[in-house]
């Protein structure tokens, strides 16, 4: 069977969800070969291989951090002349979509952005992709080279599937191109202890009708009884109740959560490209005319400041 190289996204060798998920859709069109590099890259093998990593290729070096994006691209340059793949998957966030539009450049090759399946076809892989704000869905397939592919988030299920695993030292020279851009200084992002939005199983957003900064802890409130991360439209956004990096739309975050509870949110075209491919959606308006209501599973024609907090209140004491 083909082997696909799988990116790992991880944090000192902690690897996050997305790549797991990627591991479980590459079993079904290959064998998954991750790669992973930066400090800690070796301590991820033993959750590779329990989700269906064959082989771990590993490289440690300063670069990764010190600079952006191009190291990685060489070392999955590196990676693909030593293996070649049958494909190569890459997590949906803003720097792995970078990554695999460089690495594709790179190869001649064709890149998938944002699939939310994979299977495999005559020709090789073959995507699936929500488009159009979902009112469409496609299939695709890489036509020349090898298929470079991002994979949005709870795109699919995790699954274990324990494999070898076995730890190979990956060798990777380094272009001139990788040192052009260098980080100067970090600072650290601080935890409000939700979940990653996008990575996120449940997502409570709040939108115009919060009506204030100061009412998203309604929002809030119930994020945290459910254990959920909190988005925002873009109306809440713009108006300074929330940060854009909880932004949930066509210029914010893309999620695909479990559920998604729009409170407030009159549902315009460009927040339902960022969350439309939810699996469960549930909408809290007043304005029994909304378009939000087009698209739900569940709608609560009423006053979010009523229903929200009575909500929060069912979730608490079903839970105690």
């Amino acid at each position: 069977m083909a082997e696909v190289l799988v990116y790992v996204d991880h944090v000192d060798g902690a690897v996050r969800k997305p790549t797991l998920e990627l591991l479980t859709l590459a079993r079904r069109v290959g064998e998954p070969v991750a790669v992973a590099l930066g400090n800690g890259a070796g301590d991820t093998a033993a959750t590779l291989a329990e989700h269906g990593a064959v082989k771990v290729l590993a490289h440690e070096a300063a670069e990764y951090a010190d600079y952006l994006v191009v190291p990685k691209v060489d070392a999955l340059q590196a990676a693909h002349e030593a293996v070649s793949p049958a494909a190569v998957l890459v997590p949906s966030s803003a720097e792995g979509k970078e990554i695999a539009a460089r690495l594709a450049l790179r190869l001649g090759s064709g890149v998938i952005t944002d699939a939310i399946d994979l299977e495999t076809g005559d020709q090789g892989p073959v995507a699936t992709q929500s488009v159009f704000a979902a009112a469409f869905t496609t299939k695709s397939r890489v036509s020349k080279g090898t298929p470079v592919i991002t994979v949005k988030p709870n795109s699919a299920a995790v699954e274990a599937a324990p494999a070898a695993g076995a730890v190979e030292a990956l060798s990777v020279s380094f272009s001139a191109a990788a040192t052009g851009t260098k980080v100067t200084s970090r600072t650290p992002r601080e935890s409000t202890g939700r979940p990653e939005l996008t990575e996120a199983a449940i997502v409570v957003s709040g939108g115009r009708g919060v009506n204030g900064a100061e009412n998203f802890g309604l929002i809030e409130a119930l994020a945290d009884s459910l254990g959920a991360a909190v988005g925002a439209s873009r109306a809440a956004v713009d108006a300074g109740w929330y940060p854009h990096t909880n932004q949930v739309g066509q210029t914010g975050k893309s999620v695909s959560p479990q559920l998604y509870i729009a409170s407030g949110i009159s549902g315009a075209i460009q927040h339902r490209a960022g969350m439309q491919t939810s699996k469960t959606i549930v909408a809290i308006n007043k304005d029994a005319e909304a378009p939000i209501f087009d698209l739900v599973d569940y709608g609560v024609v009423g006053d979010l400041f009523d229903v929200v907090p009575q909500l929060t209140e069912e979730v608490n004491t079903r839970k105690g």
